[in-house]
């Protein structure tokens, strides 16, 4: 039986083009990251996932190492997606990445074509897909020439195996010279993808600059710190978050006084502005219109539906953003 959609859904949704190509993705883009691996229930990553399209999201964003274990989150989205969303491909951007370890042996990580090629053909079979919308190189590899790297990524869509070429977490200087030579191979580079949050603002030294100027899109991950731009750490360390495990990404010693004092002031900051904290340091990404999507994950249904409140108040006058900037120093 087929699965039912809002038929609204798209009027609900903020679209924003991508650099100069001729892609709108959704302002907020849902990344599997977490909570889709082998370790989670699928019904609710089936839930967040069905959710997601009904409140106009159609970019879901995925990596060959997401899981854990790695390549869980793409199977099982290929589950979810053969489920509810076979009538709906056409309508959907769905991205994935190479460029951390994946298999044994020398071929299994970085950026070689051997291993991009290898990746990607992994990948669409863990999703039953003929092709992916965008694929990225995951991370600059020091080791391989930037130019086999991009060279991999215009062999992929010529092969029709992705529509568009992505790059993420490279600094500016390498981001120019990765754009430049896919410019000159025929297969521009359509999008950035990198970590950028009030606590984590590297793009902003020259970075966003080089994309708009070139006309690529950004689409930040990680905009809530791992949840340190949330309510979760106002009175301290919950035992239940990520800094509370030991094998989080967030560590226990990021969770500093200082930092601690930093939150409380944005979240009495928001509370002015009639905003949770989380909806706050969305909607401040947002506020950038070189930023073309921010990346949001979720643990359940509930707590994306509440994150799409970030759409609500993106604007920030004067006064509010010479507060930020003096609240994080």
């Amino acid at each position: 039986m087929a699965t039912s959609f809002h038929a609204a859904r798209y009027s609900q949704m903020e679209y924003r083009r991508c650099g100069k190509s001729g892609i709108k993705l959704p302002a907020v883009s849902l990344g599997l990251w977490h909570n889709f691996g082998y370790v989670d229930t699928l019904e609710n990553g089936r839930d967040i996932l069905r959710l997601a399209f009904d409140a106009g999201i159609t970019h879901f964003d995925l990596a060959n190492n997401y899981g854990p274990p790695p390549g869980a989150a793409e199977e099982n989205f290929g589950r979810i997606l053969q489920r509810d969303f076979t009538n709906h491909r056409d309508e959907l951007i769905i991205s994935t990445k190479a460029g951390y370890t994946m298999w044994e042996g020398p071929y299994g990580d970085w950026g070689s074509k051997k291993y991009l090629v290898s990746s990607l053909d992994q990948s669409l079979r863990r999703m039953k897909l003929d092709y992916v919308d965008i694929f990225y190189h995951h991370r600059p590899d020091p080791e391989t020439p930037l130019e086999e790297t991009m060279r991999a990524l215009d062999l992929i869509v010529r092969q029709g195996k992705a529509l568009y070429a992505g790059i993420s977490n490279y600094p500016a200087t390498e981001a120019a010279r990765a754009i430049r030579i896919l410019r000159e191979l025929g297969t521009p580079c359509l999008i950035h993808q990198p970590k950028y949050s009030m606590f984590e603002r590297w793009v902003e030294d020259g970075l966003l600059s080089l994309l708009d100027a070139e006309g690529v899109g950004c689409i930040p991950f990680s905009p809530l710190a791992q949840g340190m731009l949330t309510d979760k750490y106002l009175h301290g360390i919950p035992a239940d978050s990520r800094a509370a495990k030991a094998h989080g990404f967030l560590k226990e010693s990021q969770i500093t006084d200082a930092r601690l004092q930093q939150i409380r002031q944005l979240n009495d900051l928001a509370t002015q502005r009639g905003q949770k904290l989380a909806h706050m340091a969305l909607a401040w990404i947002l506020k950038d219109k070189r930023v073309t999507s921010v990346l949001v994950g979720a643990s359940r249904p509930e707590q994306l539906a509440d994150s799409l409140r970030c759409l609500e108040n993106t604007r920030f006058s004067t006064d509010e953003l010479a507060a930020i900037e003096r609240i994080l120093g």
